[in-house]
């Protein structure tokens, strides 16, 4: 079979089984299991990052030690997921700038948690209630650094009901009001909009409703969205671009949710996302 044809869409035989690691004692004790596909997958990767130019696909069937057909299906979903470009016809693969992409990311994401620490560990002792930074990873919303409550009486929400509920608590607002509409419209679709509880905003209309609301005001609300009894205010992170990196917020407990309070809440994470942002602006990220 020559470069330029197509291959057969037949299915290779799986290679999503497990196999133990070669060597004399295995690793077993060290590593565990290994998947045989992905443990093929990334060696591909290897062999192309060590290329300076495009490599064929017989050539790197050749050097992989695997059969042509299941090279091609192992390349072609590298090339889906963007980690490998086809160069072309009868050029072959390289690597896409994905994982550097991917290195920057975590380094920056890494620095953000940083960044923020000391005016969050602060805020959490000037409040005295559980404060957190959030970020957006693709649709799912993860907390990257928290300092818990020191108050009695309070609910430390699900971290992993959170992942899918940004239209739910108030760190994800903070960041869905400043997105896009059309990647809004793809978080939504990726994670949908799951009822927590009888307040949880369920319909898109609600949702670009509430998101308007963020914006002008300059904070979101979680009023028992995603736990009863937790109520939690948050602000947006943005930079000198006006991007949004991620958002800050401080979980209440209803019970001590008086007028002034929320309106002290409000005031100290406003401010907190304030001072962060302008450092931010000013380059000193």
């Amino acid at each position: 079979m020559s470069e330029a044809e197509p291959m057969s869409s037949s299915p290779a035989k799986p290679d999503d089984k497990y196999e133990e690691p070669s060597g004399a004692d295995k690793k077993k004790s060290a590593e565990g299991r290994v998947i045989q596909s992905v443990d093929r997958a990334l060696k591909l990767i290897e062999l192309i990052a060590g290329k300076d130019r495009p490599i064929l696909l017989n050539e790197l069937a050749r050097a992989a030690d695997l059969n042509l057909s299941t090279c091609h299906h192992l390349v072609a979903t590298l090339v889906t997921r963007g980690y490998v470009i086809h160069a072309g016809r009868s050029r072959g693969y390289m690597l896409s700038s994905k994982l550097a992409d991917l290195a920057a990311l975590a380094s920056r994401e890494f620095d953000l948690c940083e960044f923020v620490r000391d005016e969050l560990q602060e805020l959490n002792v000037n409040l005295r209630e559980s404060v957190q930074l959030a970020v957006l990873r693709d649709s799912i919303l993860m907390t990257r650094l928290k300092f818990g409550s020191l108050m009695p009486t309070h609910v430390e929400p699900d971290e992993v009901r959170k992942m899918r509920a940004a239209h739910a608590t108030a760190t994800g607002k903070a960041i869905l009001a400043w997105l896009p509409e059309t990647e809004l419209a793809r978080v939504v679709s990726n994670s949908g909009l799951t009822p927590f509880t009888a307040k949880t905003i369920t319909s898109l209309s609600a949702l670009i409703e509430e998101l308007r609301i963020v914006r002008r005001s300059g904070f979101s609300v979680d009023e028992e969205e995603l736990e009863p009894n937790v109520i939690c205010y948050g602000a947006a992170l943005r930079d000198g671009s006006g991007a949004v990196l991620g958002s800050i917020s401080v979980s209440i407990p209803k019970s001590r949710a008086t007028t002034e309070y929320r309106a002290h809440m409000i005031r100290a994470v406003i401010e907190c996302a304030r001072r962060l942002s302008n450092r931010l602006r000013v380059g000193q990220f």
